[in-house]
C-alpha cells in the first residue's frame, strides 16, 4: 500500500479517476507536501474549484493501475477538501490525522509553529498507520515522500522501511539546489544581484539571475528564510545513501541533461503527470457541454484564443490587473481568463477599470478545467505563471505560452520555456517590477502572429506536444520507469 500524506493545501483532483481491481496486499507509503511552504498567502477560504490536477494524485492513480494499494495519510483540512472535490475512487484509502489546523492555514498564522506541529504529529500519524498495516497483515514496503518532508524519510528508515524521494519541480530545479550547496553557493549569491551576469553550473544551460528559484535570490530570502535550511536537509539527508533513486515529474526528452548531471544520484523521470483527460477525449464539449465557457469557446476560430491564468497561489496588484486587462484588450483576440475570488463575496474584476470593454471582448471565469481549455482547438496561447504543472500541460496540449512568472521554480520553468524547448516567450518588466500592458500586448502577438517567430513557437509546441504523448503512451517511458519501480517494491 503506499500512503501519500498531504498538507493542508493541495492542487488535487480526482475527477476522471477510475475504480481499480486486484490490488497487491504489500504496502508503500507515499509521503508528500504539496505547498512548498507558500500557503501562507493563499485565503483560508479557498474554493474546491481551485484544486486542479496534482502529480502526487497522478501518480498513485498510475501505481494503483499496475497494481499497487495506495493510502493517503493527510492532515484534516485537506482532506475536507479532496471529498468535497470528488468520489473517492475505489480501492483508494484515506486517512486523515489533525495537525491542529484543522481549519487551514491563515495568514497571520506562525509558520515555525506550523510546521513543528505538522511534522510531529504526521509522524505520530504516519508511525500508528505502519503499525496498523502491521498487525491487518499487509505491512509497508515503501515509503515515497515529496521534496522536503524529511522527517518521514527519517521515521521510515528508524522503521527499517526503505524510502524514495518524488521531486515534483523540474530535474534542472533540483540540479540548481544541489550546485549551490555543493561548490557554487558563492557563485550564485554574487551574480544573483544583477541580471546581466552569467551564473555557469554543470549540465545546465546558462542563467542569469532572473532564471533561478526565487529562494536564492537575496530580495527573496526573508520571505522564504525557512526554505533554505529545508532544501539542505533534503541533499544531507540524500548524501547518506549511496546512489539514491529519486522519481521526478518530468520526462526524458525534455530535460536530458539534468536527469543525469550528478552521477551520485539515479534521477529517474516519471512524468508527465497531467490529466488524462485532455488524453481522452479530442473535444472536451462532448462532456462538457453544460459548461458555459466551452459554448463560449465552441464559438471561436480555431486557435484564436488567449487563456490567461496564473495558479490557485499568485496574487497581482490591482495596478498590475489593470494592465494585463489593457494588454488584453489592446491585443484584439477573444481571451478567456480564470479571476479567483480573494474572498467570499469579493470579485477581484469588479476592480478593473474596463470590466465592460472585457467582458464584450473575453470572458472573465472563477475556474475553469484547465486541461479542457488547453486541448480545446480554439486556443492559441497560454498567458501562465508557468507553474511546473501548468508547463507540463502546456507541452501535452501543444499550446504555446507566454510566460509571467512570479516565484519559487516559476522562474527556471520560464527559462525553459523560452530558451529550451522555444515554445513560448517571457514577458519583461519595467524597472518598478510592472509588466506594462504594452508588454503583454507585445508577446501576446509575437506567439500567436504570423510573424517567423510565432510560427517557429507553434512548430515547437507541436513538437514537443507529440514526444509527450509518447512519453504518457503504454510502453512510453512513464510506463516502462515505473514499471521498473514497482518491479523493486
Amino acid at each position: 500500500m503506499i500512503i501519500i500524506v498531504l498538507n493542508w493545501f493541495n492542487n488535487i483532483n480526482l475527477m476522471g479517476h477510475a475504480a481499480y481491481d486486484g490490488l497487491l496486499p504489500t504496502r508503500t507509503v507515499f509521503l508528500s507536501n504539496l505547498s512548498c511552504l507558500l500557503d501562507s498567502i493563499v485565503p483560508t477560504n479557498v474554493p474546491e474549484q481551485l484544486c486542479s490536477n496534482n502529480p502526487v494524485f497522478q501518480f498513485a492513480k498510475h501505481l494503483m493501475l499496475m497494481g499497487v494499494k495506495v493510502t493517503i495519510l493527510t492532515s484534516v483540512s485537506t482532506h475536507r477538501l479532496i471529498t468535497k472535490t470528488a468520489p473517492i475512487p475505489e480501492g483508494l484509502t484515506i486517512a486523515a490525522f489533525s495537525d491542529g489546523y484543522d481549519e487551514g492555514f491563515k495568514n497571520g498564522d506562525d509558520h515555525e509553529h506550523f510546521l513543528s506541529a505538522f511534522r510531529s504529529r504526521g509522524s505520530r500519524a504516519l508511525a500508528e498507520l505502519i503499525t496498523a498495516s502491521i498487525k491487518e497483515g499487509h505491512p509497508v514496503t515503501h515509503l515515497v515522500y515529496v521534496m522536503l518532508q524529511t522527517w518521514a524519510a527519517k521515521l521510515a528508515h528508524d522503521l527499517h522501511i526503505p524510502s524514495t524521494l518524488f521531486w515534483i519541480q523540474p530535474a534542472t530545479v533540483f540540479e540548481i539546489y544541489y550546485y549551490y550547496f555543493n561548490g557554487y553557493g558563492d557563485l550564485i549569491r554574487k551574480n544573483s544581484t544583477d541580471p546581466s551576469c552569467p551564473i555557469e553550473i554543470p549540465g545546465l544551460p546558462l542563467l542569469t539571475s532572473r532564471d533561478l528559484p526565487s529562494y536564492l535570490v537575496p530580495s527573496n530570502s526573508n520571505s522564504y528564510s525557512f526554505a533554505l535550511p529545508s532544501f539542505k536537509e533534503q541533499l544531507e539527508l540524500l548524501d547518506t545513501e549511496t546512489k539514491p533513486k529519486i522519481l521526478v515529474n518530468t520526462f526524458d526528452a525534455i530535460e536530458p541533461e539534468a536527469l543525469r548531471a550528478i552521477e551520485k544520484f539515479n534521477m529517474v523521470a516519471v512524468g508527465p503527470l497531467v490529466s488524462s483527460a485532455s488524453l481522452e477525449r479530442e473535444d472536451p464539449s462532448e462532456t462538457q457541454k453544460s459548461r458555459d465557457y466551452v459554448e463560449w469557446l465552441n464559438s471561436k476560430p480555431e486557435s484564436s484564443v488567449v487563456y490567461v491564468s496564473f495558479g490557485s497561489i499568485a496574487v497581482l496588484s490591482n495596478q498590475q490587473m489593470e494592465e494585463i486587462a489593457r494588454g488584453l484588450l489592446e491585443s484584439h483576440r477573444p481571451f478567456i481568463w480564470v479571476i479567483r475570488a480573494m474572498e467570499i463575496g469579493v470579485k477581484q474584476e469588479d476592480k478593473l477599470g474596463c470590466r465592460e470593454e472585457l467582458e464584450k471582448q473575453g470572458m472573465i471565469v472563477p475556474w475553469c478545467s484547465q486541461v479542457d481549455v488547453l486541448s480545446h482547438s480554439s486556443l492559441g496561447c497560454f498567458f501562465t505563471h508557468c507553474g511546473w504543472n501548468s508547463s507540463l500541460e502546456s507541452l501535452v496540449s501543444g499550446i504555446p505560452v507566454v510566460g509571467f512568472p512570479q516565484f519559487t521554480d516559476q522562474l527556471t520553468n520560464a527559462k525553459l520555456i523560452e530558451d529550451i524547448w522555444k515554445t513560448g516567450v517571457r514577458v519583461t518588466a519595467n524597472e518598478e517590477g510592472l509588466v506594462k500592458g504594452d508588454e503583454i500586448k507585445r508577446c501576446i502577438e509575437m506567439v500567436m502572429g504570423g510573424g517567423e517567430r510565432g510560427e517557429e513557437l507553434r512548430k515547437n509546441a507541436k513538437k514537443w506536444k507529440a514526444l509527450a504523448r509518447d512519453a504518457l503512451k503504454e510502453g512510453g517511458s512513464l510506463d516502462i520507469n515505473l514499471k521498473a519501480f514497482v518491479d523493486e517494491l
